[in-house]
């Protein structure tokens, strides 16, 4: 897990990459690889690679990067893990002719396999990637995501050069880079809590979209290819026996999971005590010469928003006999975090549960684990929101043979009743508009609440403009390749494509990163996901069980009143603690934000306040704070 930044310099601009330049670039990502540095500059000065290391796999000085091949005709620098790579490096010494200079760098093995096979050397990687890679015979630069998104790379094309990096702030140190709002993508973030790919809030910079590669030439000429879908390696699971799907998951996902114990470094295990962090922690805990390390987060006091789970994590650990370790936040701990979160997100990822991933890495990396598992993706595969049991029941009313005349009629009497700024209005607006009912698995505003947050100006500028734009094109893949178009496949592809990469994946990176702590994630191997994705609906909703398969997987590995107990997300207090400290803190930036800024109506965003809506408030929140740390 690395930090890794490059530029490449179109033929005919007279900039040069120099050392100063790329060594600032790379230097704002210590946090990301403090166990070393590196940089390489071509002779011609037209490319430059930066790399800052956090040592996993081969600690030797060998494995360094910006690393070549044999005869320096490709360069890489590489974010990630590829976990397969042995059995990879095996298959490059069969065919001959690869002379290695390290004993076992997945860095390495991606040199040789992109020697061996071109860009489709990917198709054969296991792992989570975001790479830079410099061919100086063709004079091309290959940029690539993982296929997940699990790894981030952003990239900005001006003054005849582009420039890559794993994080947004070391864009922002080349001196030709600009600092302005993408009001577009800020509309959408006001939907999704995060931007969708391919833009950023920063006009000009772009994020790689996930399973996605950018082939860029000399001359400037950029082809982007998205290399893999997962309905393009779905094999349908019908006919086939419920028991016989479940050994199927738990076979694959202990194989996931044994690929991500592959390290040189201490491994350890988030546990929340919930099914997936549990299953984690038992798959993990198989074959260990010794006790698995946990790490799991609470809070001091009691809410009604949020319940601690710590008791059911200490379960788990009991279970598996783990060294156990936990901590509790108070109120003082978000504020004191909220200046570093800005920093360390660099575009608003308006999601609280930031701060307690950010505590439970930091818990982590203090007990000296370089590594932990994390549970993202299981909800997302297997229906484990009560929340989608809603919107799937409420897209079946809709289908009903209801003529849209009398949807819309219903529209203008909520309308009537000022009952338009409530997500049921929305979700017959979509239905009368003849549009999904779902849009993602997180969404902040209304685009009836959106038009009344929005400053004049931009409501004048928005006002033919729906976030629906911004998922379209992969409703559109959705519609020509999904085998099985079921709502609930609908609602688990959208949320692969962007709330997954963009939000709760961007979350676990930028968080554990920021304590040199690299996050895995078994149940978004794409083995794993290819085959969650074959599977029926029917099968995943049967008898409107949660994770009904999942749970039927599981059962006899993890207790069965961990499989049995209601859901609970991983979540923060925030509704009482806007009552607190933060909602002073927050009334404060708002109101200074709203008086320097044309983004938001601020009687709109005092009202929201006032009102007590604090998930609402802290997406705004988050979006002023961000303002103030990157643009003003």
């Amino acid at each position: 897990m690395c930090g890794i930044v490059g530029t490449l310099v179109y033929e005919g601009n007279n900039f040069t990459v120099t050392e100063p330049h790329l060594t600032r670039m790379r230097d704002t990502m210590t946090h990301r690889g403090p166990d070393g540095e590196g940089l390489w500059i071509s002779p011609d000065k037209k490319v430059g690679l930066g790399h800052r290391r956090l040592s996993i796999i081969d600690l030797s000085e060998a494995a360094n990067q910006p690393m070549c091949n044999e005869d320096g005709t490709l360069w890489i620098v590489f974010n990630g893990e590829i976990y397969n790579h042995a059995g990879i490096r095996a298959e490059l010494e069969r065919t001959g002719g690869h002379r290695w200079k390290t004993d076992h760098s997945d860095t390495e093995v991606i040199l040789h396999a992109f020697e061996q096979w071109g860009i489709e050397c990917l198709h054969r990687f296991r792992g989570m990637f975001a790479f830079g890679l410099w061919d100086s015979k063709k004079r091309e630069l290959w940029l690539v995501r993982d296929r997940i998104g699990i790894k981030p790379l952003y990239y900005s094309i001006h003054n005849g050069r582009i420039t890559f990096a794993s994080e947004i702030k070391a864009l922002l140190q080349d001196p030709g880079q600009g600092r302005a709002v993408n009001e577009e993508a800020f509309y959408h973030y006001l939907s999704f809590l995060t931007t969708p790919a391919p833009t950023t809030l920063f006009e000009g910079i772009n994020k790689l979209p996930c399973g996605t590669w950018l082939r860029v030439s000399e001359n400037g000429q950029i082809q982007e290819q998205k290399y893999w879908d997962v309905w393009d390696h779905t094999k349908p699971l019908t006919g086939v026996s419920e028991d016989d799907i479940a050994a199927m998951l738990i076979s694959e996902l202990r194989a996931a999971v044994t690929l991500r114990k592959v390290s040189d470094v201490p491994v350890g295990v988030f546990l929340s005590g919930g099914i997936d962090s549990s299953t984690n922690a038992a798959l993990f805990s198989e074959g260990e010469g010794g006790p698995v390390r946990t790490f799991s987060i609470g809070y001091e006091g009691n809410y009604q928003s949020y319940q601690n789970e710590l008791h059911y994590a200490r379960r788990m650990a009991e279970e598996v006999n783990a060294e156990y370790h936990e901590r509790l936040l108070t109120i003082d701990d978000l504020i004191d975090f909220l200046p570093k979160m800005v920093h360390l997100q660099d575009e608003p990822i308006a999601d609280p549960v930031c701060v307690p991933v950010y505590y439970v890495s930091k818990l982590a990396r203090d007990n000296g684990v370089i590594v932990c598992q994390v549970g993202e993706g299981a909800d997302e595969l297997f229906c484990g929101y009560p929340g989608w049991k809603t919107a799937l029941n409420l897209q079946r009313y809709d289908d009903l043979p209801v003529p849209r005349a009398f949807k819309k009629l219903g529209l203008a009497g909520l309308r009537l009743m000022g009952k338009d700024r409530n997500i049921y209005y929305e979700w017959l607006r979509r239905g009368a508009s003849g549009l999904p009912v779902f849009w993602g698995g997180a969404e902040a505003f209304t685009e009836a609440q959106k038009r009344r947050l929005l400053s004049p100006r931009l409501r004048g500028k928005f006002l033919n403009l729906t976030s629906w734009e911004a998922i379209k094109p992969i409703y559109k893949r959705f519609e020509e390749k999904a085998w099985e178009k079921s709502h609930l496949n609908w609602m688990t592809y959208i949320d692969l494509n962007m709330r997954l990469p963009e939000l709760l994946l961007m979350r676990v990176d930028k968080m554990s990163m920021g304590v040199s702590l690299e996050g895995r994630v078994p149940f978004l191997d794409h083995k794993f996901v290819e085959l969650a994705m074959s599977i029926p609906e029917a099968v995943k909703t049967k008898n409107g069980t949660l994770k009904y398969i999942l749970k039927k997987s599981v059962r006899g590995l993890i207790p069965e009143e961990l499989i049995d107990r209601p859901k609970q997300g991983f979540g923060v207090p925030v509704y009482e603690w806007f009552f607190d400290k933060l909602g002073e803190k927050t009334r404060t930036e708002l109101e200074e934000f709203c008086g320097k800024t044309d983004f938001l109506d601020r009687a709109a965003v005092m009202r929201l306040i006032d009102e007590g809506n604090g998930p609402q408030v802290w997406y705004l929140l988050n979006f002023a704070l961000w303002w103030k740390e990157y643009i003003q």
